[in-house]
């Protein structure tokens, strides 16, 4: 029993703080990519 708790412990937490800022990223990562398709897009427009 001491080992299980143990191993929740050692794995749990990383695990839980590793989606949390996964799941805190994605909306940061879509706006990126989002001003990343754009400036293409006017790079393109502007292009002689």
């Amino acid at each position: 029993m001491e080992e299980v708790l143990t191993a929740i412990g050692n794995f749990g937490f990383p695990m839980v703080t590793t989606i949390y800022l996964l799941i805190r990223m994605e909306g940061r990562m879509a706006h990126l990519t989002e001003s990343i398709r754009s400036l293409s897009e006017v790079l393109r427009a502007n292009q002689p």
